[in-house]
């Protein structure tokens, strides 16, 4: 997950870099699987790799980028230099935080919800977040189909 997560934001290839995200997301679903999160897990398959994804490869197709390279789209060395080091100061600004947070808390043995519980606050108590993302998703389709038009 890790080096797929790393040839995402690296490669030049648009549609590589989607790839690498199917592979970074199946990975989060294995993990999600592991922890005996199948609901979760088949949700990430779902929403994420099966819709997400297609919907990025979808809208690549359509509004015909160049695939490959493009050089005035590559960064300056600076630009690359100056993204490494803001990513490191929120590595740091991050672990810090958390671990200032969970010092010495002790996690309980078993809080593990089961399925039921979590699908009924998906769609309960999260309906209007839920349907919010599925409206701002049809947008996306309908925003990359009318680019794709040349009328």
């Amino acid at each position: 997950m890790v080096v797929g997560a790393l040839k995402v934001v690296t490669t030049k290839n648009v549609v590589h870099a989607a790839l690498y995200l199917v592979a970074v997301l199946t990975g989060m679903a294995g993990q999600f699987i592991l922890l005996g999160a199948e609901f979760i897990a088949i949700t990430q398959m779902l929403v994420y790799v099966g819709a997400i994804v297609v919907l990025f490869l979808f809208g690549i197709m359509l509004t015909r980028a160049q695939l490959g390279k493009d050089p005035d789209v590559d960064g300056t060395t600076v630009q690359k230099t100056s993204g490494v080091l803001v990513a490191l100061v929120l590595l740091v600004v991050m672990g810090y935080a958390i671990y200032d947070r969970f010092e010495g808390v002790e996690l309980a043995e078993e809080r593990v919800q089961p399925t039921a519980m979590v699908a009924d606050s998906i769609f309960s108590t999260y309906i209007v977040p839920f349907e919010a993302i599925s409206v701002l998703l049809l947008a996306a389709l309908i925003g990359a189909i009318v680019l794709a038009r040349r009328d």
